[in-house]
């Protein structure tokens, strides 16, 4: 039998090369390809013949999964309704943005609805964690805690124990014996991990990986991590900003893209039952470039502030900054209003901001965003019972969005009594909230702001 080549593997994105090259043509990262041993059946083993697995009917009725629920409203939800049993959930997010906080609180939810929980940390000493525990008034939680990176060791330990759930601090943290490569690398990171998500579907235990992320701010590591694992949560906020959101990118039980919103405190993560209020508690009198948009989160309607300011600038090349917003979007949505309404920003900084931290991803936000860029440049205010939503086309037109009547009733819902909207088949407007539909961005920019 001949023997099986070394592969080389980068340990940015996991691309496969078949010899040593200081650069990795994939992801551009250098100095980023390691040897990688490759997997054996070992001498003298000989290929068996398989058997037959058990085929079903897709008729066939099953009892929907058990959820446990932590009590914590906006954890759950993210879930999509609760714990599900057997299940693998892996959480990313930036350093000290508050993941072990938001995990050893959820643990201690979930222990005080009676389940066994064990919290395994990788990265701290187990002093340290209590420590957190305690300025969190944790102490008393019945959760077992360990410190321990082998994880030869772990999985004894969760044999021994039977535990329900079992949160992993950090999965880059573990290392396999069998595995001759440092703790972090590609090949430690996807068989600790195969080996955890193994051991959750074979014993019926509820495993949360926590894992680091990269400075694009996607989770470390070979992306076939997130393709093992259940559920991919994202914990996202801004330094400056007391609210964090936990983002539900991947959830084979219950929807993606759900949000739960926590506000950073003293005593820890609080949740936010009512976002929309939340996030625009802090506006004040309507300025020119603030824009209200009613959008939708996963399932859950929110209204958000977009902000944007536009001066004169005296650089060559014109400044462009977003913060929570796709900054292509943007380019795109100055080039429609330059090509289809003549309303040019050459020469312009333009400045664009989600109000609280925010990250608005749907294209419904497009028409509020040029919104508040028009009212920036025009240097006209909208009224402050005004909310904006809609999808820009290339060519102008306004096109509807998913959910209109959710929007309009929970802008109705926090005082709201108008909204500039795409035109719609069937208008659900809800009493007392005056519709403007709009067929096209040049009809927006001619009765709203009387420009072009």
């Amino acid at each position: 039998m001949a023997k099986a080549a070394a592969q080389f593997t980068c340990t940015e994105c996991g691309a496969v090369h078949r010899k040593w090259a200081g650069q990795c043509d994939a992801c551009g990262a250098w100095n980023s390809i390691v040897e990688e041993a490759p997997l054996s059946t070992g001498p003298g083993t000989r290929p068996t013949r398989g058997r037959a697995i058990a085929l079903g009917a897709l008729s066939a009725a099953e009892a929907p999964p058990q959820r446990a629920a932590s009590r914590i409203d906006e954890f759950d939800r993210v879930l999509g309704g609760g714990l599900v049993a057997a299940s693998a959930i892996l959480v990313g997010g930036d350093p000290g943005i508050g993941k072990s906080t938001l995990l050893l609180q959820a643990v201690a939810a979930f222990a005080g609805q009676g389940l066994n929980c064990l919290y395994i940390s990788g990265e701290e000493a187990a002093a340290q964690v209590r420590l957190r525990a305690d300025r969190l008034g944790l102490a008393q939680a019945p959760v077992q805690l360990g410190a321990e990176t082998g994880l030869r060791d772990i999985l004894a330990t969760l044999e021994a124990t039977r535990p329900d759930l079992v949160v992993i601090d950090s999965i880059q943290t573990m290392w396999l014996d069998t595995i001759d490569s440092a703790p972090g690398s590609v090949a430690q990171l996807r068989a600790a991990a195969h080996e955890l998500v193994s051991f959750a579907k074979r014993r019926g235990v509820a495993v949360i990986l926590v894992g680091h992320v990269t400075k694009e701010g996607q989770i470390a590591g070979p992306r076939v991590i997130e393709h093992m694992v259940d559920t991919v949560l994202y914990f996202e906020g801004e330094r400056g900003h007391q609210f964090r959101i936990l983002r539900a990118v991947k959830n084979r039980f219950g929807p993606a893209d759900e949000i739960g919103v926590f506000e950073m405190t003293g005593a820890g993560l609080a949740e936010v039952a009512n976002p929309s209020a939340l996030f625009l508690s802090e506006r004040g009198t309507p300025a020119p470039g603030s824009v209200v948009f009613a959008g939708i989160e996963g399932t859950r309607p929110m209204l958000t502030e977009i902000q944007a300011l536009v001066a004169p600038s005296p650089l060559g090349t014109p400044r462009r900054t977003v913060v929570g917003l796709d900054s292509a979007r943007l380019s795109t949505i100055l080039a429609v209003l330059e090509a289809r309404c003549g309303i040019p920003f050459a020469g312009m900084d333009v400045f664009l901001n989600v109000a609280g931290g925010m990250r608005v991803q749907e294209p419904a936000a497009d028409l509020a965003v040029a919104c508040a860029l028009l009212s920036a440049r025009e240097d006209i205010a909208l009224p402050a019972e005004t909310v904006v939503f809609g999808e820009i086309s290339l060519s102008g037109a306004l096109r509807p969005v998913t959910q209109t009547e959710n929007r309009l009733k929970e802008a109705q819902k926090l005082g709201f009594s108008a909204a500039i909207a795409p035109r719609a088949p069937k208008p659900a407007a809800p009493p007392g909230l005056k519709v403007q539909q709009m067929p096209d961005l040049a009809e927006v920019v001619g009765q709203i702001f009387g420009a072009g």
